[in-house]
């Protein structure tokens, strides 16, 4: 696991410096790397708390860092200090039966909308729509997700969206034509989520039929909140946290105590009313300027 967690930290590092270079990365070139070394200091010092001691390098810290520069958008550099402080807490100390619920970058983007709504953004265009880097994003996700075991989220994830969408959106709302439902599959920064956050080893099945169903269940949720509320790009990330909830307090392990099934339903009852209350907030519209 630390080697695929190596591969993936490079891959995403490599994906944003191109983005850097070539696309709308809005921070600073200093502020990236203060960024970065701000998660990988925070993580290490977290596990020096709890294990009194550091005998490993955590590449996952630094892969949290960059998933939340890749996907989210602040002029207020300290929401991104604060946001990833508590999605690595809740990796270390937000945990269930001696396993983390959340992955750790989407946690960080929903803390972001629930305590920083005004202030943070979560977009899908900060790496362009370049084909050359897509394909390239493609290759990279592919050799990860082989490697984990993983694929199959992705594929199916990618299928059902699409004919839930064309099945619950396309169909019944005139304006919207099935190329505008394909065309976010051109955006890289949309292909980063399916192939890189939507596939955490550590917070999705690893049994293939769970993962089908996982996978479908992300989709139908996700159009199921744009027919009710319109296209608002949250939705994927929402869906995710609370799928991932449930999979990791339901179905991951056996809740053989009551207490156990008590805290379940706490936690998971709480994950749902962050939605709801971010649901709530009115929708924001930001525009890509690059």
């Amino acid at each position: 696991m630390p080697n695929l967690q190596l591969q993936q930290f490079i891959n995403l590092l490599f994906l944003l410096l191109l983005g850097y270079f070539s696309a709308n990365i809005y921070l600073s070139e200093s502020m990236l790397i203060f960024i970065l070394l701000f998660s990988v200091g925070v993580e290490h010092l977290l596990i020096l708390i709890k294990e009194k001691s550091i005998e490993y390098f955590s590449y996952s810290s630094a892969t949290t860092a960059v998933g939340v520069m890749l996907m989210m958008v602040s002029s207020d550099y300290w929401v991104y200090f604060s946001v990833i402080t508590l999605a690595l807490l809740q990796k270390h100390f937000l945990r269930f039966k001696h396993s983390h619920i959340f992955n750790p970058s989407n946690f960080a983007l929903i803390m972001a909308l629930l305590l920083f709504y005004d202030k943070a953004h979560i977009v899908l265009g900060q790496l362009g729509d370049n084909v050359k880097l897509l394909y390239l994003v493609l290759l990279l996700g592919i050799i990860i997700l082989w490697q984990a075991k993983r694929w199959l989220i992705s594929v199916v994830f990618g299928f059902s969206y699409l004919c839930f969408q064309y099945l619950f959106i396309v169909s019944f709302d005139p304006l919207i034509i099935f190329e505008d439902i394909y065309e976010r599959f051109y955006s890289i920064s949309f292909t980063v989520f399916t192939l890189f956050m939507l596939t955490d080893p550590r917070t999705t099945p690893s049994n293939i039929w769970a993962q089908g169903i996982f996978a479908s269940s992300i989709a139908l949720m996700a159009t199921g909140m744009d027919f009710y509320y319109g296209f608002r790009v949250q939705h994927l990330f929402l869906v995710l946290f609370l799928l991932s909830a449930f999979y990791a307090l339901f179905m991951r392990q056996t809740l053989a105590s009551s207490k156990d099934k008590g805290n379940a339903v706490i936690l998971f009852l709480l994950a749902l009313g962050v939605i709801i209350f971010i649901q709530m907030q009115e929708p924001y519209y930001f525009e890509m300027d690059g």
